[in-house]
C-alpha cells in the first residue's frame, strides 16, 4: 500500500510509519518516510491529516489510545483491520472523529488490489476524496452504507486472494499427477488463472458468459465442469468457504 502511495499520490517525506519492526521501518525509511518505533516518538505538534490504521484486530484495543492525541487534531481515521468496528474506533477517539473502515486484499501490492469501504457520518467530502484517491492508487475501490456487510466483504474479497492461490496449487498438483512437469504446470496454472481474471475484468459479459463461450459441448471443458458444477462440487465449497471467512470476521469484532 505505502508503495503504491508515495509512487502516485503522496510526498513520501510527509508520511510517518510508526511499527516497532526495526526491518518494517527500514523499509519505510529506504522509502523516503519517517520511522518511528511507537507514537510516543512524534513530535506533539505533529498534525497529521490521515490515521492508517494497520494492526491486528486483537492488538488494537492497546493501539488506539497512543494515537488519540493526533485523531483529536481532526485526522481523519482509516482503519484496514478485519472485524473491528466503526464503534470501536469512535469510542477510543471521539463520536465526531472521521472514520473509514477499508477491506483491502494483498493484490494491492501489485495495484491490482479490491478495497471496500464504509464511512461514519462524520468524514467530510474532502476527507472521502482523500481516501478515495489513496485507495485507488493499489486497485479497484468500491464503496457500502452498511457496515455489517463488511465482514461478508472480508470473506470473499479480503480472504479471497488465499482462495486462489490454492486453487493455483491445486490446478497445479493435478496437472502434475496428469504426467506434466512440475515447473511447466505451476506456470500453466498461474498464466491462466491470471488471464482469466484478466479477461473477466476487461469484458463486458458476465462470468457465466465468458464460461459458455469456453465451452463446446461434449468437449473436453464441458467434461471438466460437470465435475466442478456437481451438486457437490465447487460452488457449495467455495459457499462454505466464504461463509467460514465471514462468520469468523464477526467473531473478531
Amino acid at each position: 500500500m505505502l508503495g503504491g502511495w508515495i509512487d502516485t499520490c503522496v510526498e513520501p517525506s510527509n508520511i510517518i510509519v510508526v511499527d516497532p519492526n526495526a526491518e518494517n521501518l527500514a523499509v519505510a525509511e529506504r522509502l523516503g518516510c519517517r520511522g518511528h518505533t511507537s507514537p510516543a516518538d512524534i513530535e506533539s505538534s505533529f498534525r497529521p491529516d490521515v490515521i492508517v490504521l494497520a494492526v491486528k484486530p486483537q492488538m488494537m484495543a492497546d493501539v488506539l489510545p497512543t494515537f488519540r492525541m493526533f485523531a483529536e487534531g481532526g485526522a481523519l481515521i482509516i482503519s484496514i483491520a478485519a472485524g473491528t468496528g466503526i464503534a470501536q474506533f469512535e469510542s477510543a477517539f471521539g463520536t465526531t472523529a472521521s472514520i473509514i473502515r477499508a477491506m483491502p486484499n494483498t493484490p494491492a501490492a501489485v495495484r491490482h488490489g479490491m478495497i471496500v469501504c464504509c464511512q461514519n457520518g462524520h468524514a467530510s467530502p474532502e476527507q472521502l476524496k482523500i481516501c478515495d484517491s489513496l485507495m485507488t492508487a493499489i486497485g479497484t475501490v468500491a464503496w457500502i452504507d452498511d457496515e455489517h456487510l463488511m465482514d461478508a466483504v472480508t470473506g470473499l474479497s479480503g480472504s479471497g486472494p488465499a482462495y486462489v492461490f490454492y486453487m493455483i496449487e491445486a490446478m497445479a498438483a493435478a496437472g502434475v499427477r496428469a504426467g506434466l512437469p512440475k515447473e511447466l504446470a505451476e506456470t500453466l496454472a498461474e498464466v491462466t488463472v491470471a488471464g482469466a481474471g484478466k479477461l473477466a475484468i476487461s469484458s463486458d459479459e458476465p462470468a457465466s458468459t465468458l464460461r459458455e463461450n469456453v465451452t463446446s459441448p461434449n468437449g473436453t471443458t464441458a467434461a471438466g465442469l460437470a465435475v466442478l458444477m456437481a451438486e457437490d462440487g465447487l460452488g457449495p465449497l467455495i459457499e462454505q468457504t466464504v461463509e467460514a471467512a465471514t462468520k469468523r470476521s464477526r467473531e473478531l469484532g
